[in-house]
């Protein structure tokens, strides 16, 4: 990944400029994103410039109305400046969308709502989550033998598997964090959770990094694109990372998702800790959206969708960096990551949803299982918890005992319900996997 160039300063542009061209400038109407991008000065020099302005010109321009329109937040960069945003299209569309399809229950996915089948889909987006946050940090594993430790409740193998493993068991304790305010602690707790036996010095789960032990983040090749700022301005960085993620500062509102936002960058500028700094940083995020209400995040990874182009993650930091702590780079990427996330969740659940009609249409011709059986093992593929007896079964399809018994001793014995005596009667529940036992049976 190469740096962005780094834009010219607006005021030694205004500077440069005769009085009268400096007036015609300012009079120009300009919009702080032309044709719907938000342009970093390294983009911008692509485009060609409105009216008979230069490149420059057209950037003091630009900068001179978002300077007119910028909020500021706490975070100051390395040499004091504040990082400041601002809300430019599409940033209010997509705060809605998020408002209304991830905080309430607007067209919400009965599967997510429905406490019986719920879990099947927090689960996958935890162990996804889990995966790829790992191997933005450089895990070496593939997802489906990280699947199948997670699952089956192996221990992993390897720091790959470590990684992820971590990962998954802080991914599954934000939610139920999500009550307590932020605070060095718990920052440290989840810090400590997703770099256990990882790091090189374990002392170092859990603490801030010290002035010995220097870290910048770069590439292979030397490049550097980050300096962290000093591990002794960590402790009161963090005391002011706190307050703004608890809503103590500023005093003005900031809209909740970009709060969580600017959370995860916070900490991943500050880079306190020698390792695990990124997936802290998402960890913090998941952790505030769950705080403000946005459930849906529990069943949505956001990182699966920084894996696929990591170089547009580093580039959101970077043309933020570059450009006067201008947050609002990465705010809009982001934002776009939760929209793609939670899209993505939506196909998911639709290519399930007509899989399962498609089994239905299997099932019902399946010559070794009976009619009562077919409605039954149905009923069960979305309703996995259920539990059946066979009495309920006997009543449900008017026949006599003895046929309900063997009806469902036969869907034991084919592998697709289990059983177990509690007290004097038999219950029957779907075995996990149901769907590719009924497969393997068609």
């Amino acid at each position: 990944m190469r740096i962005p160039k780094r834009p010219p300063d607006p005021a030694a542009i205004a500077t440069s400029l005769e009085d009268d061209r400096l007036r015609k400038i300012i009079g120009v109407p300009i919009d702080t994103s032309p044709d719907g991008k938000y342009l970093h000065w390294d983009k911008l020099a692509y485009y060609p410039p409105p009216g008979n302005l230069s490149h420059k010109e057209w950037w003091f321009a630009i900068k001179l109305r978002r300077r007119q329109e910028y909020k500021t937040i706490p975070l100051t960069g390395k040499d004091g400046q504040s990082f400041q945003y601002l809300i430019t299209d599409p940033i209010p569309e997509r705060l809605h969308q998020i408002d209304t399809g991830a905080g309430g229950m607007i067209r919400m996915p009965e599967q997510i709502t429905n406490p019986e089948t719920k879990d099947q889909y927090y689960v996958r987006s935890l162990i996804d989550e889990a995966i790829t946050s790992s191997q933005l940090e450089g895990a070496a594993t593939t997802r489906e033998v990280a699947r199948d430790m997670i699952r089956a409740g192996r221990p992993p193998r390897d720091d790959s598997e470590r990684m992820i493993l971590n990962n998954y068991l802080t991914m599954k304790r934000i939610g139920k964090l999500k009550d307590r305010p932020l605070s060095k602690q718990l920052v440290f707790d989840i810090h400590r959770q997703v770099t256990d036996q990882t790091l090189k010095d374990p002392s170092a789960g859990g603490r801030f990094r010290r002035s010995d032990e220097r870290i910048d983040i770069g590439d292979d090749y030397g490049q550097v694109f980050h300096l962290p700022p000093n591990a002794d301005e960590l402790e009161q960085r963090m005391t002011a990372m706190c307050d703004f993620a608890n809503g103590k500062i500023p005093g003005q509102f900031v809209h909740p998702v970009i709060r969580s936002i600017i959370l995860h960058f916070w900490l991943a500028y500050d880079h306190p800790f020698v390792d695990g700094n990124g997936r802290t940083a998402r960890a913090l995020f998941y952790w505030s959206m769950l705080r403000h209400g946005f459930w849906l995040c529990e069943y949505i990874s956001i990182s699966q969708f920084i894996l696929k182009a990591p170089v547009k993650y580093g580039r959101a930091f970077l043309y933020t960096e570059t450009d006067e702590n201008d947050l609002t780079y990465f705010i809009l990427y982001h934002l776009d990551i939760i929209h793609r996330a939670v899209n993505e969740l939506h196909r998911y659940i639709n290519r399930r949803t007509q899989r399962l009609r498609e089994l239905e249409v299997e099932l019902r011709g399946l010559g070794v299982l009976n009619h009562r059986q077919k409605t039954l093992v149905s009923h069960a593929l979305r309703h996995p918890l259920f539990r059946y007896r066979i009495e309920s079964h006997k009543v449900s399809h008017n026949v006599v005992y003895q046929t309900a018994r063997t009806d469902l001793l036969d869907l034991r014995d084919r592998g697709l319900l289990k059983a177990k005596k509690i007290g004097k009667a038999w219950h029957f529940t779907p075995v996990r996997g149901l769907e590719e036992r009924l497969r393997v049976l068609a």
